[in-house]
């Protein structure tokens, strides 16, 4: 798994710091802007945080290109919808000798990784095998209909893809490139941050954040699973019970400790 912070809102904490600041102020903005010292945005972005005024948050957004996860991880990563996807389409790339990937659980039993290996070989070479027949099938189709041979062909594979990709796991590789402002952040890392979400998309969450720490410290001193960013673990009964752990750890992340 590879999780990279492509790009961003240039000044991300100043101007968080200027929007949050014009709500409650007569004066223009350039003269915010220019009034605006480090220590003071720091410190005014601390305020905003520990009163939840997110709304001036939407301002700022961060791209990530994330690469090395399975579709099962990308299937839950779009359900997040404030948020904007680019995702390698199965459509248009053949995956003849797809990349996937092993959950550390299978890896650990050997009779499961058995078991999980033949299965994705049966699936590598069932894949290829429908791509092939589809391929010849379109192919003939079309230069009934008229088209010359190389553009039929051409044509075909990609039609082959499309239907020979209903076969493919939840396990095959995808890359993805997502972009979602800070607001809609805070909201993924309370719910993928958690102990409860699943493992992969947990470790992709967890790298998010990093990357996002190094880039505003301020903005995101709180963030995390909800029992960090709100104090307190919205799961009742299916609690994990270990919130001073996943404090401690978020604590680490940041630089810091919790004796929470």
């Amino acid at each position: 798994m590879k999780v990279t912070l492509i790009s961003h809102t240039p000044e991300p904490e100043k101007l968080v710091a200027t929007a949050g600041k014009l709500c409650y102020s007569s004066s223009d903005i350039e003269s915010l802007r220019d009034g605006l010292t480090d220590d003071k945005i720091k410190d005014y972005i601390k305020m905003l945080v520990s009163i939840g005024h997110e709304s001036v948050m939407e301002h700022v957004s961060f791209t990530f290109g994330i690469e090395g996860i399975s579709r099962a991880c990308s299937h839950q990563l779009v359900r997040h919808r404030i948020a904007s996807y680019s995702q390698k389409s199965q459509r248009y790339v053949n995956e003849n000798g797809f990349e996937f990937i092993t959950p550390p659980a299978v890896s650990a039993v050997p009779e499961a990784e058995e078991e999980y290996m033949k299965i994705i070989s049966g699936i590598t070479e069932s894949y290829n095998k429908i791509a092939g027949l589809l391929t010849e099938y379109h192919k003939n189709n079309l230069i009934a209909d008229g088209m010359d041979e190389k553009t039929a062909l051409s044509k075909a594979r990609k039609l082959a893809n499309e239907d020979a990709r209903f076969i493919l796991p939840n396990a095959c590789e995808t890359k993805i490139v997502v972009t979602m402002n800070v607001r809609s952040l805070f909201n993924f890392f309370r719910h993928r941050c958690c102990n409860r979400a699943q493992w992969e998309i947990r470790d992709v969450a967890d790298e998010m954040l990093r990357l996002c720490l190094e880039t505003a410290p301020n903005i995101f001193c709180n963030a995390g699973a909800s029992c960090v960013a709100d104090g307190k673990c919205p799961e009742g009964k299916m609690s994990c019970g270990k919130m001073a752990e996943v404090r401690k750890k978020f604590a680490v992340l940041r630089g810091g400790n919790d004796n929470a």
